[in-house]
């Protein structure tokens, strides 16, 4: 599957530490507009990974925030370096 691209820097980095698990609303808001099937798809990656690694949810319809960010490879320590990097620039 080909994970689409984030919506912005502030929203993926914000989300991430904002929340433990995060659902449908965090993942659109992460992503932009998304089909519910795509949705379904992007958290049925996180769930696999999460149950072959002993990862709980603590909400039936949520996924792990660690565990999505890493399977959709998804680095914030990345993108917060470059954020303060284009803030350090001027943009």
């Amino acid at each position: 599957m080909n994970i689409p691209r984030i919506s912005s820097h502030d929203t993926a980095i914000r989300i991430y530490y904002e929340y433990v698990e995060i659902g449908n609303n965090e993942i659109k808001e992460l992503f932009g507009k998304l089909s519910p099937a795509t949705i379904s798809k992007l958290k049925r990656l996180v769930i696999d990974d999460m149950n072959a690694n002993g990862v709980k949810s603590y909400r039936k319809y949520n996924v792990n925030a660690k565990s999505a960010y890493e399977i959709w490879g998804i680095d914030v320590e990345d993108l917060v370096r470059r954020k303060n990097k284009l803030e350090e620039l001027g943009y």
